[in-house]
């Protein structure tokens, strides 16, 4: 049960209290209230409401206006002066009174142990590193901590369960903003002044408040509590600002080494863990106060754990990094995957039936590689293709029967999840012209691509493709660089990969055809060109090229040029695979052009079958 002032919400009854009178709300009123109140002090954006209260359903932003009005009337609440929902202009709400847990009767005063599992799955170790990094602050050295890794990796999740594991000790202080990605270029200290403003409305409040008031009067002020001015005389003393806290017009402005300072002095009373959540969409302002508090010599039981995705497009987030980690000024933690066995735990979760369906987990491990959002949208994807059912419950509270493939995941096409799709569209639209060309091009070649196809593609240079290339993989977090080829004429080309199939999928889907094929038909031909005199080697790849390209005979063509190869090596078995294919290519042939060739193909797989039977045979001229 949450109780803020003369209020409680009884999250199990899903009702309001005003001290012991019942207040009744409907049932989406309650829900936006719930949700104000599981995250307090910081802002919830419209967007974020919407998306938690109605997930697969497009609702106007007006409906939001609507339930907080409703609210603010049994609250007893003034939009002009809030006590409990502060609108934030053209951004969300913020709910800004203290939240305390209580229980009634014999309620239990924690959760049973293991009752987290439930909600993060295969972080067991990573959840206790963390925790060993708090304990250490009773040495009073701090500890910066940074939580990085790809996109949708389960960096939030982690956060939410550590941050669950700690909210219950009376003898810590937690502060938890969030960057969000529009004001990092607009608004200095957005994420920081989010983690404030949440400190303030905790049961820590008032102490906060008392220290921020003597040290950081202008960060006060920017939390929309004013600190009166003091007089310059007061300046020199040690319990208040310096005369730099002042503007010209004599009101409190905000300097790092303030709050610095007024953080290390929190952290004296109880330790104090900073939590600062996407950090890659953050101003550079809270990236000098990163540094800053890194760089302070000055004990201090204080734990400032950030979450970034790494490497990222914001250079000097980069930067800031490496700088502390050269300087062993922070630790790295780089959350990996979940194993194939955390993911079967996470699919169980999800569809409540242990063991999920035979298949399922092999199937969503290989296409999502671990990445808990790509896994937990593959499967929703599956639901929705109606390729996982399951029969309805036969009674009345009897449970529904258990989930059931429709079909072998052999025979199942993946795709790319709609919303998953949305996403990583959403990254590549902020991307360049240019640099959205380079990363198609390498979706032509799959997973891995070197920069000479990229630039085979585009018919650019290819010393200028593969810088651009580099450029990318130490920007992006879904490209990275992964060795070196040798080329047939002794020059050397980079290759890269994309961090996930997904990734390379949307890429090539959202190429026009007509550009996708003149691309794949310049890689073939650079192909036969760099392998001059040893095309064979490279005949199985060309036909891919030249197939996707829609140039069929070039294509059977590149695919005999494979089976003689294959023949040579006494692989008539293969052989025989590669010209049945190049037969039927030559079904998309017309007329006379397509029995010359056919006939060709149709000789050589009988060759290839009296050598498999050991048998010889004569071509027919």
């Amino acid at each position: 049960m949450k109780q803020f002032d003369s209020f409680r919400l009884d999250t199990a009854k899903e009702c309001l209290w005003h001290n012991d009178t019942e207040i009744p709300l409907p049932p989406k009123p309650f829900a936006v209230l719930r949700y104000l109140v599981d995250h307090p002090g910081r802002l919830i954006t419209h967007d974020e409401l919407l998306d938690a209260l109605w997930p697969e359903t497009y609702v106007q932003p007006q409906v939001l206006r609507t339930y907080v009005l409703e609210l603010r009337k049994v609250l007893g609440d003034d939009s002009a002066e809030p006590r409990f929902i502060q609108t934030m202009p053209k951004r969300g709400y913020c709910f800004i009174a203290p939240v305390a847990e209580t229980h009634t009767g014999a309620a239990p005063q924690s959760a049973p142990s293991g009752a987290q599992s439930s909600v993060i799955v295969g972080r067991d170790d990573e959840l206790g590193w963390l925790q060993a990094r708090l304990a250490s602050l009773s040495t009073g050295r701090r500890q910066i901590v940074l939580l990085t890794g790809e996109a949708g990796i389960g960096k939030t999740a982690l956060l939410d369960a550590f941050c669950r594991q700690v909210a219950s000790s009376p003898s810590l202080i937690v502060a938890r903003g969030q960057g969000v990605e529009g004001f990092g270029a607009t608004e200095d200290y957005y994420p920081v002044v989010e983690a404030l403003r949440q400190l303030c409305a905790s049961p820590d409040g008032d102490l906060a408040c008392r220290v921020f008031a003597r040290l950081a009067p202008g960060w006060l002020s920017a939390l929309g509590r004013e600190a009166e001015p003091l007089p310059p005389a007061a300046a020199n003393s040690a319990l208040h600002p310096a005369p730099d806290s002042f503007s010209h017009s004599g009101a409190f402005r905000r300097v790092p080494g303030d709050l610095c300072a007024a953080l290390e002095e929190l952290s004296t009373h109880k330790p104090l863990l900073f939590v600062l959540e996407d950090l890659h969409w953050a101003d550079s302002a809270t990236l000098d106060l990163v540094s800053a508090l890194a760089r302070r010599r000055a004990p201090a039981r204080l734990m400032l754990l950030a979450a970034c995705i790494r490497p990222d497009f914001a250079l000097p987030l980069k930067s800031l990094i490496q700088d502390l980690l050269m300087r062993e000024l922070c630790t790295e933690m780089i959350l990996p995957p979940l194993t194939k066995s955390a993911l079967r735990e996470l699919l169980s979760r999800e569809l409540q039936q242990d063991p999920p369906p035979s298949g399922l987990t092999s199937f969503v491990h290989q296409h999502s590689e671990g990445n808990p959002l790509f896994a937990i949208a593959i499967l929703e994807h599956l639901i929705t293709q109606r390729f996982l059912t399951r029969d309805p419950a036969a009674a009345s509270g009897a449970p529904p029967g258990p989930w059931k493939a429709a079909g072998s995941f052999t025979e199942v096409e993946a795709g790319v999840p709609d919303g998953l799709a949305q996403m990583i569209e959403f990254e590549i639209e902020r991307l360049t012209p240019h640099e959205q060309s380079l990363v198609e091009a390498g979706s032509l070649m799959g997973i891995a691509f070197p920069a000479w196809a990229v630039a085979a593609a585009l018919e650019q240079d290819v010393p200028a493709a593969g810088e651009a290339c580099e450029a990318l993989a130490r920007r992006l977090h879904f490209v990275r660089r992964a060795g070196q080829d040798e080329l047939p004429d002794g020059s050397t080309s980079d290759f890269y990969v994309f961090v996930h199939s997904l990734y390379r999928q949307v890429l090539y889907q959202r190429q026009a055809a007509s550009s996708r094929a003149q691309r794949h038909s310049r890689i073939a031909h650079r192909l036969g060109e760099l392998f001059a005199g040893s095309q064979a080697s490279v005949a199985r790849e060309m036909a891919l090229h030249f197939e996707a390209a829609g140039d069929w005979r070039s294509a059977a063509a590149a695919l005999r040029m494979a089976a003689h190869h294959a023949q040579q090596r006494q692989a008539h078995a293969e052989s025989i695979e590669l010209l049945e294919n190049a037969l039927r290519l030559t079904e998309k042939l017309s007329g006379i052009e397509r029995t010359a060739v056919a006939r060709q193909i149709r000789d050589d797989v009988a060759h290839a079958s009296g050598a498999l039977a050991g048998e010889p045979h004569t071509r027919v001229c």
